[in-house]
Protein backbone atom coordinates (compact mmCIF):
# COMPACT_ATOMS: atom_id res chain seq x y z
CA UNK A 1 0.00 0.00 0.00
CA UNK A 2 1.45 3.39 -0.97
CA UNK A 3 0.66 6.37 0.38
CA UNK A 4 -1.00 8.70 -2.36
CA UNK A 5 0.84 11.96 -1.38
CA UNK A 6 4.10 11.94 0.30
CA UNK A 7 4.00 12.03 3.90
CA UNK A 8 5.17 15.36 5.97
CA UNK A 9 7.63 14.39 9.35
CA UNK A 10 7.48 16.59 12.34
CA UNK A 11 7.62 15.55 16.07
CA UNK A 12 4.91 14.33 18.26
CA UNK A 13 3.35 17.10 20.67
CA UNK A 14 0.77 15.17 22.83
CA UNK A 15 -1.84 12.57 21.72
CA UNK A 16 -5.12 13.54 23.69
CA UNK A 17 -8.90 12.67 22.96
CA UNK A 18 -7.95 9.91 21.94
CA UNK A 19 -8.46 10.54 18.08
CA UNK A 20 -6.54 13.83 18.02
CA UNK A 21 -2.89 14.56 18.25
CA UNK A 22 -0.51 17.85 18.16
CA UNK A 23 2.31 17.87 15.99
CA UNK A 24 5.16 20.54 14.92
CA UNK A 25 6.50 20.06 11.82
CA UNK A 26 9.80 20.85 10.37
CA UNK A 27 9.19 23.89 9.25
CA UNK A 28 8.04 24.92 12.81
CA UNK A 29 4.06 25.13 12.19
CA UNK A 30 2.41 23.72 15.18
CA UNK A 31 -0.56 21.59 13.08
CA UNK A 32 -3.74 18.86 14.54
CA UNK A 33 -4.04 15.32 13.20
CA UNK A 34 -6.49 13.23 13.06
CA UNK A 35 -5.77 9.87 15.16
CA UNK A 36 -7.32 6.73 13.23
CA UNK A 37 -6.64 4.99 16.43
CA UNK A 38 -9.16 3.68 19.44
CA UNK A 39 -6.93 1.98 21.47
CA UNK A 40 -4.56 2.68 23.97
CA UNK A 41 -1.48 3.09 22.24
CA UNK A 42 0.81 1.83 25.06
CA UNK A 43 4.51 3.45 24.19
CA UNK A 44 3.29 5.20 21.23
CA UNK A 45 2.74 8.52 22.15
CA UNK A 46 5.43 9.75 23.48
CA UNK A 47 6.52 13.51 23.34
CA UNK A 48 9.35 14.57 21.29
CA UNK A 49 9.17 11.54 18.86
CA UNK A 50 9.73 11.57 15.14
CA UNK A 51 6.05 10.94 13.36
CA UNK A 52 4.91 11.25 9.42
CA UNK A 53 1.73 12.74 8.53
CA UNK A 54 -0.67 12.33 5.52
CA UNK A 55 -2.08 15.98 4.28
CA UNK A 56 -5.88 15.60 3.11
CA UNK A 57 -6.34 15.48 -0.03
CA UNK A 58 -10.00 16.63 0.90
CA UNK A 59 -10.00 20.98 1.37
CA UNK A 60 -13.38 20.53 3.26
CA UNK A 61 -12.26 17.97 5.84
CA UNK A 62 -11.98 19.44 9.52
CA UNK A 63 -8.55 18.33 9.97
CA UNK A 64 -6.01 18.69 7.36
CA UNK A 65 -3.82 16.11 8.64
CA UNK A 66 -3.58 12.21 9.50
CA UNK A 67 -1.17 10.66 11.63
CA UNK A 68 0.49 7.63 10.42
CA UNK A 69 3.81 6.68 11.65
CA UNK A 70 5.95 7.39 14.51
CA UNK A 71 9.43 6.43 14.88
CA UNK A 72 10.06 4.24 18.64
CA UNK A 73 13.42 2.22 19.34
CA UNK A 74 14.78 3.35 15.88
CA UNK A 75 12.05 1.26 13.73
CA UNK A 76 8.64 2.92 12.34
CA UNK A 77 5.02 1.82 13.93
CA UNK A 78 2.01 2.38 11.42
CA UNK A 79 -0.60 3.55 13.97
CA UNK A 80 -3.60 4.05 11.48
CA UNK A 81 -5.82 1.39 12.13
CA UNK A 82 -7.77 1.88 8.87
CA UNK A 83 -5.01 0.65 6.20
CA UNK A 84 -4.64 -3.09 7.50
CA UNK A 85 -7.49 -4.33 5.54
CA UNK A 86 -6.08 -2.38 2.47
CA UNK A 87 -2.64 -3.83 3.21
CA UNK A 88 -4.12 -7.27 3.89
CA UNK A 89 -6.03 -7.27 0.43
CA UNK A 90 -3.16 -6.28 -1.45
CA UNK A 91 -0.76 -8.47 -0.21
CA UNK A 92 -3.43 -11.77 -1.10
CA UNK A 93 -4.34 -10.07 -4.21
CA UNK A 94 -0.63 -10.69 -4.98
CA UNK A 95 -0.05 -14.22 -2.97
CA UNK A 96 2.24 -12.43 -0.51
CA UNK A 97 0.12 -14.48 2.32
CA UNK A 98 -0.04 -18.46 1.21
CA UNK A 99 -2.50 -19.56 3.65
CA UNK A 100 -5.11 -17.04 1.94
CA UNK A 101 -4.23 -18.25 -2.20
CA UNK A 102 -6.28 -20.01 -4.32
CA UNK A 103 -9.52 -17.71 -4.22
CA UNK A 104 -10.81 -15.79 -6.86
CA UNK A 105 -12.45 -13.36 -5.31
CA UNK A 106 -12.18 -10.86 -2.55
CA UNK A 107 -15.07 -9.17 -1.15
CA UNK A 108 -15.18 -6.23 1.53
CA UNK A 109 -17.09 -5.55 4.28
CA UNK A 110 -19.56 -7.97 3.44
CA UNK A 111 -22.62 -8.49 6.43
CA UNK A 112 -22.69 -11.37 8.35
CA UNK A 113 -23.57 -12.43 12.28
CA UNK A 114 -25.47 -10.09 14.24
CA UNK A 115 -24.67 -6.51 12.90
CA UNK A 116 -21.25 -7.28 11.83
CA UNK A 117 -18.92 -7.04 8.45
CA UNK A 118 -16.64 -9.94 7.92
CA UNK A 119 -13.41 -7.59 6.79
CA UNK A 120 -12.22 -9.85 3.89
CA UNK A 121 -14.49 -12.61 1.77
CA UNK A 122 -12.64 -14.77 -0.20
CA UNK A 123 -14.21 -16.92 -2.77
CA UNK A 124 -13.67 -19.40 -5.22
CA UNK A 125 -15.28 -22.56 -6.94
CA UNK A 126 -15.39 -26.23 -4.99
CA UNK A 127 -13.54 -24.42 -1.79
CA UNK A 128 -15.90 -23.11 1.01
CA UNK A 129 -16.00 -19.40 1.43
CA UNK A 130 -13.19 -17.76 3.38
CA UNK A 131 -13.93 -15.71 6.10
CA UNK A 132 -11.41 -13.15 7.17
CA UNK A 133 -10.86 -10.72 10.09
CA UNK A 134 -8.15 -8.48 10.45
CA UNK A 135 -6.73 -7.02 13.40
CA UNK A 136 -4.31 -3.84 13.34
CA UNK A 137 -1.46 -5.33 16.14
CA UNK A 138 1.04 -2.32 17.10
CA UNK A 139 2.18 -3.50 20.94
CA UNK A 140 5.13 -4.69 21.95
CA UNK A 141 6.20 -5.05 25.18
CA UNK A 142 9.25 -8.01 24.71
CA UNK A 143 10.26 -9.18 21.48
CA UNK A 144 6.83 -10.43 20.58
CA UNK A 145 4.07 -8.60 19.47
CA UNK A 146 1.06 -8.31 21.17
CA UNK A 147 -2.59 -7.96 21.31
CA UNK A 148 -4.96 -6.28 21.92
CA UNK A 149 -3.80 -3.37 23.67
CA UNK A 150 -6.94 -2.51 25.35
CA UNK A 151 -10.43 -4.21 26.33
CA UNK A 152 -12.11 -5.26 23.36
CA UNK A 153 -15.86 -6.61 23.18
CA UNK A 154 -16.06 -6.15 19.92
CA UNK A 155 -13.39 -8.19 18.93
CA UNK A 156 -14.38 -10.89 21.52
CA UNK A 157 -17.53 -11.03 19.52
CA UNK A 158 -15.78 -11.65 15.78
CA UNK A 159 -14.09 -14.41 17.35
CA UNK A 160 -17.59 -15.76 18.18
CA UNK A 161 -19.01 -15.20 14.78
CA UNK A 162 -16.27 -16.74 13.12
CA UNK A 163 -16.59 -19.56 15.09
CA UNK A 164 -20.27 -20.02 14.21
CA UNK A 165 -19.19 -19.71 10.15
CA UNK A 166 -16.83 -22.62 10.68
CA UNK A 167 -19.74 -24.62 12.25
CA UNK A 168 -21.98 -23.64 9.15
CA UNK A 169 -19.06 -25.37 6.66
CA UNK A 170 -16.89 -22.52 6.01
CA UNK A 171 -13.18 -21.43 6.63
CA UNK A 172 -13.01 -19.10 9.14
CA UNK A 173 -9.35 -17.13 9.70
CA UNK A 174 -8.48 -14.32 12.05
CA UNK A 175 -5.22 -12.44 10.43
CA UNK A 176 -3.18 -10.15 12.80
CA UNK A 177 -1.73 -7.47 10.77
CA UNK A 178 1.46 -6.19 12.70
CA UNK A 179 1.95 -2.86 11.26
CA UNK A 180 5.72 -3.01 12.71
CA UNK A 181 9.00 -4.56 11.76
CA UNK A 182 10.69 -5.31 15.03
CA UNK A 183 8.96 -8.58 16.43
CA UNK A 184 9.83 -12.23 16.34
CA UNK A 185 6.58 -13.61 17.04
CA UNK A 186 2.94 -12.78 18.22
CA UNK A 187 1.18 -13.72 21.52
CA UNK A 188 -1.96 -12.66 23.10
CA UNK A 189 -2.33 -9.73 25.41
CA UNK A 190 -4.49 -11.80 28.28
CA UNK A 191 -3.85 -9.68 30.78
CA UNK A 192 -5.21 -6.78 29.54
CA UNK A 193 -7.98 -8.15 27.64
CA UNK A 194 -8.53 -12.19 29.90
CA UNK A 195 -12.10 -12.23 28.22
CA UNK A 196 -10.59 -12.13 24.53
CA UNK A 197 -7.83 -14.42 25.28
CA UNK A 198 -10.75 -17.22 25.94
CA UNK A 199 -12.94 -16.23 23.31
CA UNK A 200 -9.79 -16.93 21.31
CA UNK A 201 -9.39 -20.29 22.69
CA UNK A 202 -13.22 -21.10 22.65
CA UNK A 203 -12.53 -19.90 18.44
CA UNK A 204 -9.28 -22.02 18.14
CA UNK A 205 -11.29 -24.99 19.49
CA UNK A 206 -14.02 -24.67 17.04
CA UNK A 207 -11.72 -24.82 14.61
CA UNK A 208 -10.92 -20.94 13.36
CA UNK A 209 -7.19 -20.52 12.10
CA UNK A 210 -5.17 -18.04 12.86
CA UNK A 211 -2.08 -15.92 11.09
CA UNK A 212 0.21 -13.20 11.84
CA UNK A 213 2.27 -11.16 9.72
CA UNK A 214 4.98 -8.43 10.24
CA UNK A 215 4.82 -5.07 7.93
CA UNK A 216 7.56 -3.43 6.75
CA UNK A 217 7.18 0.64 6.67
CA UNK A 218 8.83 3.54 5.18
CA UNK A 219 7.34 7.28 4.79
CA UNK A 220 6.40 6.09 1.06
CA UNK A 221 3.84 3.08 2.20
CA UNK A 222 3.68 0.12 4.07
CA UNK A 223 3.88 -3.61 2.50
CA UNK A 224 3.07 -7.25 4.32
CA UNK A 225 7.00 -8.43 4.54
CA UNK A 226 7.12 -11.63 6.82
CA UNK A 227 5.03 -14.36 8.90
CA UNK A 228 5.30 -14.34 12.65
CA UNK A 229 4.78 -17.28 14.60
CA UNK A 230 1.62 -17.17 16.91
CA UNK A 231 2.43 -18.64 20.18
CA UNK A 232 -0.65 -19.92 21.75
CA UNK A 233 -1.42 -19.83 25.65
Amino acid sequence: MLFPTPLVRGRLIRRYKRFLSDHELENGEIVTAHCANSGAMLGLDLPGAEVWLSPATNPARKLAWTWELIRVDGGLVGINTGHPNAIAAEAIAAGLIPELTGYESIRREVEYGQNSRIDLLLEGPGRPKCWVEIKNVHLKRGPAAEFPDAVTARGAKHLAELAERVRAGDRAVMLYLVQRSDCDSFQLASDIDPAYATAFALARRAGVEAFCYACALSPDGIRVDRPLPVVLP
